[in-house]
């Protein structure tokens, strides 16, 4: 980890883009630091880990506790994405969907996007430490480590990074049942290898939408050295496949009911249609479809555990 931390230090001497008028003159662009946490994407973050935490939860509920572990969790994942845009930001220059963010735009400087990555993430893992606990804070940190010193790198070197990215991407889940009990039990591995394999046909069939792009930026996504996209898609339905009995599993080792177990069921097997339907035409259109199968899929699968548990 020191040598990355080095190379990430080493970064900041870098030839940059002109900075914004507005970023040199030292005012702050508060939409351009909030789009560098990627709020869109970090909603998944907190909303996994609000399910992990009151699926964990036992007894009186502790609103106190719940906040702190979601805020914690929060400014963790922004610390992530922020650092994590400050280490592409070359990458992104390059990409068309990516090249309007703030650092390849030049509206911020990479050394106002590293400290305020660092003080966010910093920040939240204090927070989960001293306010919820060690577990927590600790997975909380792995989750960082992985995306940023594992995935983050490997996105240049080999097509084997969104499985390497999918361990660090499946923990808000745990870090919500860790903020809850202070441990980690079969149910809450349960959860994350619901999400675990949900990664793959979500980021799978993104990466075929905008292979060329990846291309661009030097990005090894599957997608891009995969022309004709059988692997791409051989995976995504091979995913999809495990990822609906697994998906029962809460039902069959009593963690949840009946409802779930059929409404999973269901949930499942649309997806994995959509799935099947994207293999066979391999065309961008049925792929976003997936993705948005994707997007719907995870929330309703989750808010049903949680409906059965109120129940």
């Amino acid at each position: 980890m020191k040598p990355v931390m080095q190379g990430l230090k080493a970064n900041l001497s870098l030839v940059r883009p002109a900075p914004h008028p507005e970023a040199s003159g030292g005012r702050l662009r508060l939409l351009d630091y909030v789009e560098l946490t990627k709020p869109e994407v970090n909603f998944l973050v907190v909303f996994t880990t609000a399910v992990g935490f009151y699926l964990g939860a036992q007894g009186a509920w502790k609103v106190l506790l719940l906040l702190h572990t979601l805020i914690g969790t929060a400014l963790v994942a922004a610390g992530t994405a922020t650092l994590n845009e400050f280490m592409e930001r070359d990458a992104d220059a390059r990409m068309r969907r990516t090249a309007n963010r703030p650092l390849p735009a030049g509206r911020l400087a990479p050394r106002q996007a590293f400290w305020f990555g660092v003080a966010l993430a910093a920040g939240g893992a204090f927070q989960l430490a001293l306010f919820v606990n060690f577990l927590s804070s600790l997975l909380a940190f792995l989750t960082l480590s992985g995306y940023l010193f594992l995935y983050t790198p490997l996105k240049k070197k080999t097509t084997l990074c969104t499985l390497v990215g999918a361990f660090p991407g499946a923990m808000p889940p745990l870090i919500g049942w860790a903020g809850a009990r202070g441990d980690l039990s079969l149910e809450a591995w349960i959860l994350y290898a619901i999400l675990f394999l949900w990664q793959f046909p979500h980021f799978l069939a993104i990466g075929w939408i905008y292979r060329e792009d990846y291309a661009r930026g030097g990005i090894r996504m599957l997608s891009v050295e995969d022309a004709q996209g059988r692997a791409t898609f051989r995976q995504i339905v091979g995913c999809l496949l495990v990822l609906v009995p697994v998906s029962l599993s809460p039902a069959l080792l009593g963690m949840a009911g009946s409802l779930y177990f059929f409404g999973a069921l269901v949930l499942g097997l649309v997806f994995l249609q959509c799935g099947v339907w994207a293999a066979m035409s391999r065309s961008k259109t049925q792929a976003r479809r997936l993705v948005h199968a994707s997007v719907i899929y995870i929330p309703l699968v989750y808010g049903l555990l949680m409906w059965d548990k109120l129940a």
